[in-house]
């Protein structure tokens, strides 16, 4: 129940002389004007999760900006001092992409860290998360920080934490660095007094440190060579992708690649963007657009700080069709262990790695060539934990999640836009060798490995009432699970919060090993796989849904494709979504 003299009471807190003038008249107009917006902004403090912040900018106790930014930085300082054995030699990474305030932001964090005796590593200027990653990594730091709010609207921005491996923080770590911002209570405790001798300017040098591994990458140079020509379109959608990406490709050897001019110029605003969302087809209109101008072949899109990628691919009939993350994951896991395999370089201890909500192709792709498929829950950390526990006894070669986030080396710890960029080129230009196009190559995979059709719905709840409705329809599913969907009976149900797998055709129930987490899984008679969760940095609650069938060749695909495009709507208009 909201309280609204209690948030007054809060948000009259932020009216004293510690808070800047224009925070200050920014609450005294909620205070006496908008009392929507009042509760929207100090209703709660905005949550330092196991990723970071993230939020509307804005003035407030839920907002993104130099306070909370500042109390969840001097929490994560306080963590760091606590577990060094010399506090004086901590280092931090800092980097911040494209949003109104990220470089104010950043500046702010490196000031409170070098305020605590830090020593902060900072971007020059806008650089991709893969980046920031590997930078913590060549530099031994401690931690990082990102200031970016991914894919988020012009609205938002977040700060977003790493571990000393380049990965975002996992248990025990998380829950640490949450207790410690927890227990700041008030601005006041915020270590002021910045020391500019203790920040490190990062620039050229580790750009090329940077790009030489993801050169590193590359399976088939002499291919390249021959497809050089290959016409490619990139768009940065406004993002720090823009220098880096066609820097990567050019180095592969791609010489045909355009970007989009207007696209290409770095702004928060996103002024020719819906959303600066490399999932949204609108978000690839203009390069569309440009690549049927200029006869290309692909298309590509990074989101604003390029940890994802977004692709458009011709069919035989010269038109572009969109690929979703799962066919963009299967074409990059097929492709990197097809050419290992070739290439005589699969040793035997190779492994991918997939999340519980993406397709399951990748799976199979990876056991029918020998290599092994670890399933962790959705987010990059928990890749970057299983990397650190099979560092020295396995080896990883690739990996993705459906949300178009890939990784296909190893020496950043975290989703990487600008490689996935590159060796897509290369697949292209491979599957070009042999007179085939991107699309093509995807209905031979389909065809080998079978047809596997996903679907994402979003259902969206904002503000206060929103979060209280997620949590419900999660209770609802929880303690209330159907017995059937569409037709089909439920045969297994996982739930990731008790950790549990319920077989309910046996009766029996198995342990899930995978950490606790508020997912369910619902599997039905005829192999249709329904996926729940609250989104971790957005109002929304998400409904994965997966079908598969064989598919002997691909003429097939079509008639296919609808069978289980409509298995799908049935279960989505059964759930009432």
């Amino acid at each position: 129940m909201i309280n609204i003299e209690e948030i007054r009471k809060k948000a009259s807190s932020w009216l004293g002389d510690e808070f800047d003038e224009p925070t200050r008249n920014e609450v005294r107009h909620m205070l006496e004007n908008d009392e929507k917006g009042l509760v929207d902004a100090f209703y709660q403090d905005l949550e330092f999760g196991t990723g970071g912040l993230r939020g509307i900018m804005g003035a407030g106790t839920n907002r993104m900006n130099r306070y909370t930014l500042g109390m969840a930085t001097q929490g994560l300082s306080n963590y760091l001092k606590k577990h060094a054995a010399d506090p004086s030699s901590i280092k931090v990474a800092i980097a911040y992409d494209c949003r109104n305030n990220s470089s104010y932001f950043a500046r702010v964090a490196a000031d409170i860290f070098t305020a605590n005796g830090f020593t902060a590593y900072l971007f020059e200027s806008l650089r991709p998360t893969p980046e920031l990653s590997y930078a913590i990594r060549i530099y031994g730091c401690d931690a990082g920080v990102i200031i970016t709010a991914s894919h988020n609207p012009k609205e938002y921005n977040g700060y977003k934490v790493s571990w000393n491996d380049g990965g975002q923080v996992v248990s025990p770590h998380d829950k640490g660095i949450i207790d410690e911002v927890r227990s700041i209570k008030s601005v006041s405790e915020i270590a002021s007094g910045g020391n500019t001798e203790k920040i490190i300017m990062l620039g050229e040098e580790t750009d090329k440190r940077y790009l030489d591994e993801v050169l590193k990458l590359s399976l088939n140079p002499e291919i390249i060579r021959r497809n050089a020509g290959m016409g490619i379109v990139y768009t940065p959608l406004h993002g720090t992708g823009y220098k880096m990406v066609p820097e990567a490709l050019r180095m592969y050897g791609f010489n045909n690649v355009w970007s989009v001019e207007e696209q290409s110029i770095t702004d928060g605003n996103f002024p020719t963007l819906r959303s600066p969302n490399p999932e949204e087809p609108d978000a690839l209109s203009m390069a569309l657009d440009l690549a049927r101008e200029k006869k290309a072949d692909l298309v590509m899109a990074t989101d604003p700080d390029a940890d994802r990628l977004g692709i458009a691919v011709r069919k035989p009939s010269g038109e572009f069709i969109l690929l979703n993350g799962n066919q963009t994951g299967a074409l990059l896991t097929w492709y990197i262990i097809s050419q290992m395999k070739q290439n005589g370089t699969l040793r035997g201890n190779e492994y991918i790695i997939n999340t519980i909500v993406t397709s399951d192709l990748l799976d199979r792709i990876a056991e029918m060539n020998g290599v092994k498929c670890y399933n962790v829950l959705t987010g990059f950390k928990y890749f970057a934990a299983l990397m650190r526990d099979l560092e020295g006894k396995e080896k990883y070669i690739g990996g993705g999640e459906e949300s178009f986030g890939y990784l296909p080396g190893d020496y950043v710890r975290d989703k990487d836009g600008v490689a996935s960029c590159a060796l897509t080129a290369e697949t292209a230009a491979w599957a070009a060798d042999r007179g085939k196009s991107l699309w093509e190559l995807l209905l031979d995979i389909y065809a080998e490995y079978g047809l596997f059709r996903e679907k994402l719905v979003n259902v969206v709840r904002k503000g206060a009432e929103g979060a209280g409705e997620i949590r419900k329809m999660m209770e609802g599913y929880r303690n209330n699970p159907p017995a059937e969907i569409a037709g089909s009976r439920v045969v297994r149900i996982d739930d990731y919060l008790s950790q549990l797998s319920a077989d309910l055709v046996s009766g029996t129930k198995t342990p899930l090993l995978l950490e606790k987490s508020n997912v369910l899984q619902f599997f039905l008679a005829d192999g249709t796989k329904i996926s729940v969760r609250p989104s971790g940095t957005e109002p929304k609650i998400k409904f994965y849904f997966s079908a598969n069938t064989a598919m002997s060749n691909t003429a097939e695909f079509d008639k296919l494709w609808k069978e289980l495009d409509d298995r799908i709507n049935a279960v989505i208009a059964a759930l009432n979504l």
